[in-house]
C-alpha cells in the first residue's frame, strides 16, 4: 500500500474537486458573532435547515449580540424553530449574547487578535462553543493556523490512515496539522469535507471513482469484499 502525504492529497483532491472562490467565503461576509450563532444553530440538523434558520433569524430579529439579548425568549424560539432543539439553542444564544456584550463590549472579534492557543481557550469557554467551532472561527475568520475537524474530515482521514481509529479530536487535529502545510489548512479542510460528502461517504462510498484509492486500504478492502460477494 502506497503511503500518502498531505501535498499529494491536496493535489489530487484539488484536481478532482476544483474548489472555486465561493468555497473560500470572504471573512467580511459575516461577523464572527453571526458565525458563532450559525454553528450553534447547525448542531443536530442539516446544512439546509441551518441556512434557512439563519436567514429567518437575520430577517426577524437580527444577528447581533444586542438584538438577540434584547429579544424575548419566546420570540427567539419561534425564529429558530426550524433548526430543531430550539428550546435549548435559544437559551444558549441568549447566554452567548449576554457574555459577548458584558465581556467584550459586543465585539467578539477582539478574541481573534490574541495568540492562537489563548484565543482558542477563550472561545471554547463560551456557551455552545466546542473545539471544532473554535477552530472554524479561528481558521475562517481569524486566519489562524488550526485545523477544524468535522465528521467528514474524521471519516476520510481515518480511512486514509492519517489518524488512528481511536484518535479523539485533539489527537486528530495535531496529526492533521503535521500532515498538511500550515498555509494549506483551509484548503485541506474544505477538500476533505467535499471528498467526504461526494465520494468517501459514510454509507455506499464511491471507492471505484476515488482519486485516492491507490493509497486507501479501506477502499481496496471494501471493493474486494464487493467483488467477492458478486
Amino acid at each position: 500500500m502506497k503511503k500518502i502525504d498531505g501535498e499529494t492529497i491536496l493535489r489530487k483532491l484539488g484536481e478532482a474537486i476544483g474548489l472555486d472562490e465561493e468555497s473560500f467565503p470572504p471573512l467580511s461576509s459575516r461577523s464572527v458573532f453571526e458565525m458563532l450563532v450559525a454553528t450553534v444553530l447547525s448542531q443536530n440538523t442539516s446544512d439546509k435547515n441551518t441556512a434557512r434558520t439563519v436567514r429567518g433569524l437575520r430577517e426577524t430579529i437580527g444577528i447581533t449580540p444586542e438584538s438577540i439579548y434584547n429579544a424575548g425568549l419566546r420570540e427567539l424560539k419561534s425564529a429558530i424553530r426550524s433548526s430543531g432543539l430550539y428550546n435549548v439553542k435559544a437559551r444558549v444564544l441568549k447566554k452567548l449574547a449576554r457574555i459577548v456584550i458584558k465581556n467584550y463590549g459586543g465585539n467578539i472579534e477582539r478574541v481573534l487578535e490574541k495568540p492562537l492557543d489563548e484565543a482558542r481557550r477563550e472561545l471554547m469557554s463560551l456557551p455552545g462553543v466546542g473545539p471544532k467551532t473554535a477552530d472554524v472561527m479561528l481558521l475562517f475568520a481569524g486566519g489562524k493556523k488550526t485545523f477544524p475537524i468535522d465528521t467528514h474530515v474524521f471519516r476520510v482521514s481515518r480511512r486514509l490512515g492519517l489518524i488512528g481509529l481511536r484518535d479523539g479530536y485533539e489527537e486528530a487535529r495535531e496529526k492533521l496539522m503535521k500532515t498538511f502545510p500550515p498555509d494549506s489548512y483551509l484548503e485541506a479542510h474544505l477538500l476533505l469535507i467535499e471528498h467526504g460528502r461526494k465520494t468517501c461517504r459514510a454509507k455506499k462510498p464511491l471507492c471505484r471513482r476515488c482519486v485516492l484509492l491507490e493509497y486507501c486500504s479501506f477502499g481496496q478492502i471494501f471493493l474486494k469484499g464487493k467483488s467477492e460477494k458478486a
